[in-house]
């Protein structure tokens, strides 16, 4: 019984830990303004080539595969940190909210470094933006984190 209430008290957290990442997220690349910027102009020509596309003939199918790429990659960013972090937490039995925010934070922080592999480029500026993106990825992941942790250590007893 007592495995049943941990296991909805830590679906109960995911399931609002996740959305407060991504809201987090959105709210930092429209606060930053070289995110903001870059989002702009990355909208802008997204949306000028796309209805270039429609207006050629290209069929919904490639719109279907845009966005089976972006809900790949926001479930890579924004779900599988805070469930990571949630079964190594469980399984450690820990019990600090800020732990979390900091494990979750530098997963979601270290996942474009990790898929990417190397580093396409070590010029100054785009280091520059990378470290931007860094921050706000792991600004998102530690509120993630710190959501799932406040609420997922609520009932469990010290020590047990």
């Amino acid at each position: 019984m007592r495995f049943l209430g941990r296991l909805i008290w830590a679906s109960l957290a995911l399931c609002l830990a996740i959305p407060c990442g991504a809201l987090v997220l959105v709210l930092a690349i429209l606060v930053d303004p070289v995110s903001s910027e870059a989002l702009t102009r990355l909208g802008l020509f997204g949306f000028l080539q796309g209805m270039t596309d429609l207006a050629s003939g290209i069929g919904p199918d490639a719109l279907l595969l845009l966005a089976a790429g972006i809900a790949r990659a926001g479930f890579v960013l924004l779900v599988l940190p805070p469930l990571a972090m949630a079964l190594i937490g469980e399984a450690m039995n820990l019990r600090s909210a800020p732990a979390y925010a900091v494990g979750t934070g530098l997963a979601t922080a270290l996942v474009p470094w990790l898929m990417r592999g190397a580093p396409a480029s070590l010029a100054a500026h785009n280091l520059a933006v990378e470290g931007r993106v860094t921050a706000l990825l792991f600004l998102a992941g530690a509120a993630a984190g710190l959501v799932y942790g406040w609420i997922a250590i609520r009932d469990r007893p010290v020590g047990g």
